[in-house]
């Protein structure tokens, strides 16, 4: 079964809107896509032949702000993948009242496949096609999927000699060293342990007792199986591409860790106590605690009644679509949905961009004290929403960044 990400992304908002009675025209305007560009990145590979890749851009609102979206560099990037992250990041935005709007973009293309010669020479060429459509009072981009904080500084030094200047702030999630904020890389595994903690003590579960199950190993799932190992948590199996690895003991993290660095794939650890073991395996083990943190549509209804967990907290980007939620509320299983789950990435990305603006940063303990402080305050508006309407959490997030949207979008008026 092929699930459209946009019209499960759209279906979400229908259903938020119901709840909150949005006006129909409202509704039908947040549904919409701003403005989308599709460009052709052609470069010179390094045998001498000539290759052409599809490259995307999408605003999907700027209501609130400036566009803020990742760029992920994939060969199953989609027009209809874009404008579904762009409007995801439009209300997470909303939600965490920032003043900012939602964007994504991205090229269809296997990284793996490329020298890194060709990869600089790629993106560079991508960001001059989209040049337009960035900037830091248009559309901030930041990394995503298979791209990283080099990818960030070479679209900065391309956008800043087009302009004939420094430009820090067209991109987050920089070096360090040329503009980027310390702690942005660790901010979304961070920020989801923020909120798992703070759950756990709203259920009153003993998070340092539970058993956890993690899809993903990359910038997301790495971190957050780092810091959960450090809050004496199982970690009892992690998942990559290719497959991935069980042991009902408990997993060596910092062992894993090191065993990726090395090149080596997750499902070819070898140790007594533990085994291979699929992605769809991963899925429907039980645990007590289930983090999707690869890519999006992983939990679906063919597979939700699998899942055996108390928690979902979402490390990726719409891995659970919009029947399979019906699902797993039936099954009374409490999501913490990506649109506050993952958001300590955009959070940090904005400190980046107004220490950026402002040409003062900040100290470790400020951006994670600030982070936390805005994350525990939205998830608290959703909770208290939540149980206000008896709604899941993922409807009352959708319904509150709604009402913020449609308060912008009422306020602004229509033009002309």
């Amino acid at each position: 079964m092929i699930i459209n990400p946009y019209e499960s992304a759209k279906k979400k908002i229908d259903i938020a809107a119901e709840l909150i009675n949005l006006d129909p025209n409202t509704l039908e305007y947040l549904k919409k896509t701003e403005r989308a560009l599709i460009v052709s990145v052609p470069i010179m590979m390094d045998d001498g032949s000539l290759e052409i890749f599809e490259g995307y851009r999408v605003h999907h609102s700027t209501l609130r702000g400036p566009g803020k979206g990742g760029v992920r560099f994939s060969p199953f990037v989609t027009l209809d993948e874009m404008k579904a992250l762009a409007l995801l990041m439009t209300f997470k935005t909303a939600l965490l009242g920032l003043p900012l709007g939602g964007s994504k973009g991205g090229i269809r293309v296997d990284t793996k496949k490329l020298s890194n010669r060709e990869l600089e020479v790629l993106t560079r060429r991508y960001t001059m096609e989209i040049i337009n459509m960035i900037g830091p009072d248009r559309d901030v981009a930041a990394p995503d999927m298979y791209t990283d904080s080099t990818t960030m500084a070479w679209m900065m030094d391309t956008y800043s000699m087009q302009k004939g200047r420094t430009i820090s702030g067209v991109v987050t999630g920089k070096p360090i060293d040329i503009g980027g904020s310390i702690g942005r890389a660790e901010a979304p595994g961070t920020g989801m342990i923020y909120l798992l903690r703070h759950l756990c003590q709203k259920l009153n579960y003993n998070l340092n007792k539970m058993s956890v199950v993690i899809q993903g190993f990359g910038k997301v799932g790495s971190v957050v199986a780092k810091q959960l190992c450090n809050n004496s948590c199982n970690v009892i199996a992690i998942s990559e591409e290719e497959g991935g690895i069980y042991s009902p003991t408990g997993l060596d993290i910092d062992m894993l860790i090191k065993w990726k660095q090395q090149g080596n794939l997750l499902k070819d650890y070898e140790s007594k106590n533990s085994s291979p073991i699929t992605n769809a395996e991963l899925l429907s083990t039980e645990c007590d605690v289930l983090i999707p943190a690869a890519v999006e549509n992983q939990i679906y209804s063919g597979n939700a009644d699998k899942i055996d967990c108390k928690i979902i907290l979402e490390g990726a980007n719409s891995p659970t679509t919009s029947q399979a939620d019906e699902i797993l509320e039936e099954k009374e299983i409490v999501v913490v949905p990506d649109i506050i789950a993952n958001s300590g990435g955009v959070c940090v990305s904005y400190f980046e961009y107004i220490q950026d603006m402002q040409s003062y940063f900040w100290k470790l303990d400020r951006v994670n004290k600030e982070m936390k402080t805005i994350l525990l305050y939205s998830f608290e508006e959703i909770f208290k929403f939540s149980k206000k309407t008896d709604s899941s959490l993922r409807t009352a997030a959708y319904a509150i960044s709604a009402n913020r949207l449609a308060k912008a979008h009422e306020l602004r008026g229509l033009f002309p």
